[in-house]
């Protein structure tokens, strides 16, 4: 399968659009990527679509430094669960490395290495998309980004040796000069950053021992290897695509950069079909969802990608047995029956000692 990444790359996309005069809706759309979903960050989407999303939207609006102005509004928290590790981490070697190893868990087409000889340190950033096409804004999004943590380590006004490109340089240098500085080569055997190894013992003050204690013991419960399967990734685009009401296998394929067949190969292996694994998923969900009073049934009949509520009704009664009204009132009434059978006991253990 094709490699995706979280949706916190695209933060900020849609401002940047709009400042720069184009729709990010109809581009968005153009090459497969639901506008709505960019509020949830965790959601994973294809990897080969944000790169074309960049590269036309750089195009559209006429500005070649598209990948580093969007660079430019990235935050600490866009990097997702990790960012409360690295905040914490003793200096910027820790936490750069900490950075490349983890890569996986916020894009998986991003490939960087550290390597440090003769008192240098060179960051290489490589984009793998499983195919040839232009990458040139995701890939200064990738350096951007690098530069703007180690910044954020090592001051505002720390500048590297050198910031290089395996494209040919820009027409105009400007936004390149104002956010990586000076020192800037293009077409270049590799991509990324050289800077001093020195620079990589500066310690981080704002480093608490004893909170990166509790961040590391946090994210190691988190914490995910880059044997992520296949019946998970399409476990997880079925989520983000059931709101929009386009939850098929070809959008799923789309997504991942496969065709349909590819898509019901891996779930076969793995002893399940495409319509199986969405009604567990979406039983899953209706479960969640009906159990919160709060919603409506007409908006959870929504964000299960059904057209109608009478359909979902339909469904949810082949599924669980009831109307999800009946199903509701029923939860909550087992919930009123045991906090009253619990309050008696509670009371007894609390209540006062007899003379």
């Amino acid at each position: 399968m094709k490699p995706l990444v979280r949706n916190a790359v695209l933060s900020s996309y849609v401002e940047l659009s709009q400042s720069l005069a184009i729709d990010p809706q109809a581009l968005m759309k153009r090459v497969g990527l639901d506008p709505v979903g960019l509020a949830v960050q965790d959601r994973w989407i294809s990897g080969k679509a944000v790169t074309e999303l960049l590269e036309l939207s750089a195009a559209a609006s006429n500005r070649q430094d598209f990948g580093l102005l969007l660079a430019e509004r990235r935050r600490f928290s866009t990097l997702g669960p990790i960012s409360l590790l690295l905040r914490e981490e003793p200096d910027a070697r820790s936490a750069l490395e900490l950075l490349v190893r983890h890569e996986h868990m916020y894009n998986e087409m991003l490939h960087s290495r550290l390597s440090e000889a003769h008192g240098l340190a060179t960051l290489k950033v490589s984009l793998e998309l499983g195919e040839t096409t232009g990458a040139r804004q995701a890939t200064e999004l990738a350096v951007g980004a690098f530069h703007r943590f180690l910044r954020g380590f090592l001051g505002s006004r720390w500048q590297p040796l050198s910031t290089c490109f395996t494209h040919g340089p820009p027409e105009d240098f400007g936004t390149h000069r104002r956010l990586l500085g000076p020192a800037l080569e293009f077409d270049r055997e590799f991509n990324g950053i050289v800077f001093y190894a020195s620079d990589l013992d500066t310690p981080n003050n704002l480093s608490d021992p004893l909170l990166r204690t509790y961040a590391q013991q946090y994210f190691e419960s988190i914490a995910v290897t880059r044997e992520t399967t296949e019946l998970d990734r399409v476990r997880e685009l079925i989520e983000v695509l059931l709101p929009t009401g386009r939850c098929s296998i070809d959008q799923v394929a789309c997504s991942l950069g496969v065709d349909r067949r590819t898509v019901h190969r891996h779930l076969a292996a793995r002893g399940e079909t495409f319509s199986s694994l969405l009604n567990s998923t979406r039983t899953q969900l209706a479960e969640q969802l009906v159990a919160n009073p709060r919603r409506s049934l007409t908006e959870i009949s929504g964000l299960l990608g059904f057209s109608a509520p009478s359909a979902f009704s339909r469904w949810f009664r082949d599924n669980f047995g009831d109307s999800p009204r009946t199903w509701r009132a029923e939860r909550n009434r087992r919930q009123q029956r045991q906090q009253r059978d619990g309050a008696p006991q509670r009371a007894g253990v609390a209540g006062p000692v007899p003379n």
